[in-house]
């Protein structure tokens, strides 16, 4: 009878020890943040300023809410973000990085992600310690090929690590539905900078975001001039097809048919664009001098396509050209971009860094300015355009404060909804989980 006693006192201790062990909060990791008391700037729409804790685990929004007085938090580092305006980082969506000094300026200038463009006038790629989150882009098309060496060259650049997928010129609209098909079976994100398939038949097929407006403006063009930019896409001569066609678009007007039929067709597509209008800022006939921005002061002209000059912040190049750089710009931003974002159109950011003299960090924030001042996005549509709707576009977890979104966060202390300059200079930069 005392054995039978004893047994059932010590299945009791055991059942209580098990419900308290599993009863138990797991241990936090090592890398355990929490942010108390910052104020969320109110990007989703229709969402409303509110003033919230952050806890990140690694690198992940792990969860939100008023956390700080939590038993279990109390011993992990924190940040006193009290008064301060926090947000998702930005994301540059065609940008180079070359070298270290690139990686400090968009961290700086708050920065956290970019699609990596290298080669040909960018240079070649740079793996920076740190860095912003980076998701690598190559292009197919560029050259005729046959189906079966462009699914091969896919699979080969998954293979080398990288998930952006940029559609060009010479392939066929039968192509683009087979690159789509294997890039949704990687997991690839996207972008088309069309030529033999049209834009209309790019938006259909469901290509995630287009880039540079000249590119997918190409749809107004009659399609013989579309045709002959496909086949010498690039060029610096005033007389080439693909000068012929910008004069085509520097004379456009508001109310052109062809213009108003693709912006409709833009604005009814889940399709993105990405005017890459910072290209051209320096041959706009009023804009300030790149270098005089803080983070210039790690960059060197040689690294740069075409830079500005360091004392005038000009374009060095012949009279002739620069005009029709300049006309062609002006149009764009008072006549083709207004009228997309009229009729619907969902944007992205993306800088074009380093060619024509863009630079990193300082030229995304010229194409914020550039798309509320001149494109006619509000405030709040420029920071979607740079934080979330890259992950509507691409599904990546970026861009959100959100539970299992990437803890890529900058801290401000002003509103950015007030004054967009303000993201220029971040009081905290937080990098995959960590404060730089």
């Amino acid at each position: 009878m005392k054995n039978k006693y004893l047994s059932g006192f010590f299945l009791g201790l055991l059942s209580l020890l098990l419900h308290q062990s599993c009863s138990k909060p797991a241990p936090l990791p090592k890398q355990a943040l929490l942010i108390c008391q910052a104020t969320l700037v109110p990007i989703e729409e229709d969402s409303k300023e509110q003033i919230a804790d952050i806890l990140i685990l690694a690198d992940t929004i792990a969860e939100i809410g008023q956390l700080k007085d939590r038993k279990e938090l109390q011993g992990i580092a924190r940040i006193d973000a009290q008064g301060l305006y926090l947000m998702p980082g930005l994301t540059d969506g065609f940008a180079a990085l070359n070298n270290q000094n690139y990686a400090r300026a968009y961290l700086e200038m708050g920065i956290t992600s970019i699609i990596a463009v290298d080669g040909g006038r960018r240079g070649p790629f740079f793996q920076a310690r740190p860095s912003p989150t980076v998701f690598r882009l190559e292009g197919i098309g560029l050259e005729k090929t046959s189906d079966e060496d462009m699914l091969r060259q896919i699979d080969s650049l998954y293979r080398a690590g990288y998930r952006v997928l940029l559609l060009m010129y010479k392939l066929t609209p039968d192509q683009i539905q087979l690159a789509l098909q294997r890039a949704r079976q990687l997991g690839m994100a996207t972008l088309g900078e069309l030529g033999y398939t049209s834009y209309a038949q790019g938006m259909q097929m469901g290509i995630d975001a287009f880039v540079h407006t000249t590119r997918y403006s190409l749809d107004i063009a009659p399609r013989p001039m579309a045709a002959a930019v496909a086949e010498e896409p690039f060029s610096n001569d005033l007389q080439s097809p693909k000068w012929k066609y910008y004069d085509f678009l520097s004379q456009i007007q508001t109310g052109d048919s062809a213009l108003l039929a693709h912006a409709r067709r833009l604005g009814s597509s889940d399709s993105y664009i990405m005017p890459t209008s910072s290209l051209s800022y320096l041959d706009l006939p009023e804009h300030s001098n790149p270098w005089k921005e803080t983070v210039a002061q790690y960059l060197s002209a040689e690294d740069i396509n075409r830079p500005a000059d360091k004392k005038t912040g000009q374009h060095q190049i012949d009279a002739a050209e620069q005009a029709a750089y300049t006309r062609l710009i002006l149009n764009e931003l008072q006549t083709l971009e207004p009228t997309y974002h009229r009729h619907g159109a969902h944007y992205l950011t993306g800088s074009g860094t380093d060619v024509w003299g863009t630079m990193p960090g300082i030229s995304l924030h010229t194409e914020l300015q550039l798309m509320n001042r001149y494109i006619g996005l509000s405030k709040r549509e420029v920071l979607a355009a740079s934080t979330l709707n890259f992950s509507k576009a691409f599904g990546w977890k970026i861009g959100r404060i959100q539970k299992g979104y990437k803890a890529n966060l900058i801290l401000l202390k002003e509103n950015p909804l007030n004054r967009l300059e303000e993201l220029k200079k971040p009081e905290i930069v937080i990098l995959e989980g960590r404060q730089l």
